[in-house]
C-alpha cells in the first residue's frame, strides 16, 4: 500500500552527474563533484519541492549510485516505492564540465537499468498502482531514446492514459546524439498522444523543422496544449479549441482555433543553463495541478527556470512561497522588472 498516491508522476531515467569545477580538458581533471541529474527525476524533484505529492518511477541498479539516486530523491520528499533496482545493469551516469566557455557533456548510459524498461514494466503492482492514482504522468523523448523496450513502454503508458484518466505531459528533449541510427516515428507516437507537450525552439526546428507554433499544431495533431519556449525570450502556450466569440459559438463555425498566451522570460544572471527546461516543466505542471490561469502556469516555469539558471547545479529551490505567489500575480511591468541572480529575486518594491 502507498501511504500517500502521488498526484504527478515521473517516468524516465535518473543517471548521477560528476560536474568538475575547473574548465580543464577532460583529462586533466581530478576532483568532481557527485550530484544526481536526469530529466524525469529533476521535474519530480522541482514538482516536489513546489507541494505536490510527486512519484518517480524508473529502474536503478543494485549498486551505489543507484543507492545514492533513491536516497536523493528521498530526501527531496519524492516518492522512489515504484522503483526497481537491476542486479545485473549498472545506474547511467554523464560528466559535465567546461571547456572554452562551453558546457560539454559526457554520457555513459549504454545498458543502463533503466534502458531495460519494457511494457511488461508498467504491470509491476507498484507502478501500476502509482499510475492508477496519478492526475499526471510526465515523461520526455529521452526515455524513448535509451531503448527500443523503453520506447514500447512508453507507446503501452499512452494507451493506459485512456483507461485510467491522467493528464500524459511530454517535454521533447531532443538528443539527436541518442536517436542516431534510429527511426524517431515512437517519439512522434508519444508526442501526439500527449496532453501536454513542451517544446523548446531550438529542438523544435532540430526535430521537426519549424519552431512556428501554428506549423507544430499542425504536425503534432489537435489533442495537446503546445507549450514552445524560445530561450531567454519567452513561453507561448496554444490551448486547443479554446477561443469561442462572445455567444459562445466556434469563431470560425466549425473548428475552434488554439488560444495563445505568451509570457516573456525574466531576467536572469544565467550561471548554467543544464537543468532549466526540466525546471520550467516542473514550475509549469505545478501550477497546472494547483489550477491556476494560462498566465500564471507559464510565469511558474518561468521563475523555476531562473532559479536553476542562476546555480551550477541541475536543480534548485524554487522561490520562497510568497515571493512566488507576489510575482505570479503582479504587475506586467512589475515582471519585467524582475531578476534573478545567484543571490535570489529582485525586483523594486515587489520583493
Amino acid at each position: 500500500m502507498i501511504d500517500r498516491v502521488p498526484r504527478a508522476v515521473c517516468l524516465g531515467e535518473a543517471m548521477i552527474m560528476l560536474a568538475a569545477d575547473t574548465g580543464a580538458p577532460l583529462e586533466d581533471i581530478e576532483t568532481f563533484r557527485r550530484s544526481v541529474g536526469g530529466a524525469e527525476c529533476n521535474v519530480a524533484g522541482g514538482l516536489a519541492a513546489l507541494g505536490v505529492p510527486t512519484g518517480w518511477i524508473s529502474r536503478v541498479g543494485a549498486d551505489g549510485f543507484g543507492r545514492h539516486v533513491l536516497r536523493d530523491l528521498r530526501t527531496r520528499n519524492v516518492d522512489v516505492g515504484g522503483v526497481e533496482e537491476d542486479p545485473q545493469r549498472p545506474t547511467g551516469l554523464y560528466v559535465k564540465h567546461s571547456l572554452g566557455g562551453r558546457t560539454r557533456m559526457h554520457y555513459y548510459r549504454s545498458g543502463s537499468a533503466a534502458a531495460a524498461m519494457d511494457p511488461g514494466f508498467l504491470d509491476r503492482p507498484a507502478v501500476r498502482d502509482r499510475l492508477a492514482g496519478a492526475e499526471l504522468v510526465h515523461t520526455t523523448g529521452i526515455t524513448a531514446a535509451i531503448s527500443t523496450s523503453a520506447a514500447a513502454m512508453l507507446d503501452r503508458l499512452a494507451a493506459l492514459r485512456d483507461t485510467l484518466g491522467f493528464v500524459l505531459s511530454v517535454d521533447l528533449n531532443w538528443r539527436p546524439a541518442l536517436w542516431r541510427d534510429q527511426d524517431p516515428a515512437p517519439l512522434w507516437r508519444l508526442l501526439r498522444a500527449a496532453d501536454v507537450v513542451l517544446i523548446g525552439a531550438d529542438e523544435a526546428m532540430l526535430f521537426a523543422g519549424t519552431a512556428d507554433p501554428a506549423e507544430l499544431r499542425g504536425l503534432l495533431g489537435p489533442r495537446a496544449t503546445i507549450i514552445v519556449k524560445s530561450d531567454a525570450h519567452a513561453a507561448l502556450a496554444l490551448e486547443p479549441g479554446a477561443d469561442r466569440d462572445d455567444g459562445g459559438r466556434p469563431d470560425d463555425g466549425n473548428q475552434l482555433r488554439d488560444r495563445r498566451t505568451e509570457v516573456p522570460a525574466l531576467t536572469v544572471d544565467v550561471v548554467e543553463p543544464v537543468g532549466a527546461g526540466d525546471a520550467f516543466a516542473a514550475g509549469y505542471l505545478a501550477a497546472t495541478l494547483q489550477g491556476l490561469p494560462m498566465e500564471q502556469r507559464l510565469r511558474s516555469g518561468h521563475l523555476s527556470a531562473a532559479a536553476v539558471l542562476a546555480v551550477p547545479e541541475d536543480h534548485a529551490a524554487p522561490p520562497e512561497p510568497a515571493v512566488r505567489r507576489a510575482l505570479l500575480e503582479c504587475s506586467a511591468q512589475e515582471w519585467a522588472e524582475t531578476r534573478v541572480g545567484p543571490m535570489g529575486v529582485s525586483v523594486g518594491g515587489l520583493v
